[in-house]
């Protein structure tokens, strides 16, 4: 069997029961499902392997407590500079910071790293939740919230690809 196939079917089973965990029984701890979907993408992206894991994990929580940051520091400065200004100092601090942190193994993907940004960012500024940076509160805090879904689609891309790896073995040795 194609590997392929195996994929697809354990991608969309896992898919299905991190939606209905999200909106149904888990609903309560406000996980963001797309943000689950972009960390495995994230895995994806980056070959899929256990490897992947390492190579996203590190710069998907960076780049989420960059945008963090960053959130602060817009909110803190918007009083006295107004918005505009306030963002585009912060944002181009907070945008470098995940370049030159690149040097930094742990840190080197680039592309995760902007996605944990993207993800936090966007979160709180949607959800009107930048009033919420300092919470400790999974479901206010838009940093904890964010890297918790990071981590489920970082798990749950290496479960999706392990099962279906695993479902197209189990193919070739039933067929031969």
């Amino acid at each position: 069997m194609q590997l392929l196939h195996p994929l697809a079917i354990s991608i969309g089973i896992l898919g299905a029961l991190a939606a209905w965990l999200t909106l149904g029984p888990l609903a309560d701890l406000g996980l963001q499902l797309w943000a689950i979907f972009v960390a495995w993408g994230a895995f994806y992206h980056t070959g899929g392997s256990a490897g992947a894991i390492q190579k996203n994990t590190g710069a998907l929580i960076f780049g989420s407590v960059i945008a963090w940051i960053v959130l602060i520091g817009v909110t803190t400065l918007a009083g006295s500079l107004g918005v505009p200004v306030a963002a585009f100092i912060c944002v181009g601090l907070g945008a470098a910071a995940v370049v030159l942190a690149a040097k930094i193994p742990l840190f080197a993907t680039i592309p995760a790293s902007v996605y944990g940004f993207a993800c936090v960012a966007s979160y709180a500024m949607q959800s009107n939740k930048l009033g919420n940076l300092y919470d400790l509160s999974l479901v206010d805090n838009p940093l904890l919230n964010i890297v918790a879904a990071l981590l489920i689609g970082t798990i749950l891309g290496f479960l999706s690809e392990t099962i279906g790896a695993a479902m197209a073995k189990s193919e070739e040795t039933s067929v031969a």
